[in-house]
């Protein structure tokens, strides 16, 4: 079931794996304009979107930062056929470094993947940034590891590509629910410097996906703007939303703008896109 021989290229119907397709100057450079962005924590729900019967408000698991357009967690993120409208707001673009890499990756997807699995108009045009590693206390210092991503899918459409850094991760594909046995679809480890490709009927449409682990063998965490965090992996998941449903923050409903305002204020106090978003007259 597992991908046994992890330093070799390899190719299945709907997933492509390269443990070593980052160079090593192209990671230096990813890694020093990392080091410029203020990564952000958000909380799962907002005033206009309360947390459900049985639930309550929580701080997402780790900090994130997103490229191309921003799917704040409490605009419910973007989940076709229904969930398409107000959940893009306009974000930051790729730095060029990334743009070259994207062509590649672009170009691996549609000789790989069967035509009918990337839509037509698919292009790797949003990006998330998630940063794994241990949360500290700013009390006691303690360290809390939080190095994992449970059960779920990437719902925009086509093939999802994810690059990532740092410490390796223990990834599974899986079917159903979460207390049945033997439903592992397939698992790895991703490696430092990876290229990961998935899509298609199953393993973008039936499984799930989730991070079980991170190793901590190096003991050398990123030097990032993050508060309170201790980053040892970073993962760059590249995914396609429609240029339609993609929508600047002045064009929000009023609830929706209030609602994110916080992030985008807090996001505009290091990037100019969002101080530009922020002055843009309604």
């Amino acid at each position: 079931m597992a991908i046994r021989k992890n330093k070799e290229i390899y190719r299945t119907e709907g997933l492509f794996y390269h443990p070593s397709f980052v160079k090593r100057e192209e990671k230096a450079e990813i890694i020093a304009w990392l080091q410029t962005l203020f990564p952000i924590w958000e909380m799962r729900y907002s005033e206009h979107n309360p947390p459900p019967a049985g639930d309550e408000q929580r701080q997402l698991k780790r900090p994130v930062y997103w490229l191309g357009n921003w799917q704040f967690a409490c605009l419910n993120y973007y989940h076709p056929p229904k969930g398409i409208h107000n959940r893009c707001v306009r974000a930051e673009d790729y730095p060029q470094v990334l743009k070259k890499m994207l062509t590649v990756i672009e170009g691996i997807t549609k000789s790989h993947f069967k035509r009918n699995d990337v839509p037509k108009d698919w292009t790797l045009n949003t990006c998330l940034i998630n940063f794994y590693g241990s949360s500290i206390d700013p009390v006691t210092g303690k360290k809390t590891d939080q190095a994992r991503v449970g059960d779920h899918k990437d719902f925009e459409l086509g093939p999802v590509a994810s690059v990532s850094f740092g410490e390796r991760a223990f990834f599974q594909f899986v079917l159903g629910k979460k207390d049945l046995k033997n439903n592992i679809v397939k698992e790895f480890w991703i490696d430092d410097s990876s290229l990961q490709i998935f899509g298609g009927e199953l393993y973008k449409e039936k499984a799930f996906h989730r991070v079980q682990r991170v190793e901590n063998k190096l003991k050398n965490p990123f030097k990032l703007n993050v508060e309170y965090f201790e980053t040892r992996r970073i993962n760059f998941t590249f995914r396609y939303v429609p240029k339609e449903h993609i929508i600047d923050y002045k064009n929000l409903p009023d609830e929706l703008r209030s609602d994110i305002l916080p992030y985008m204020e807090q996001l505009a106090q290091h990037s100019e896109h969002f101080r530009q978003a922020l002055r843009s007259p309604l």
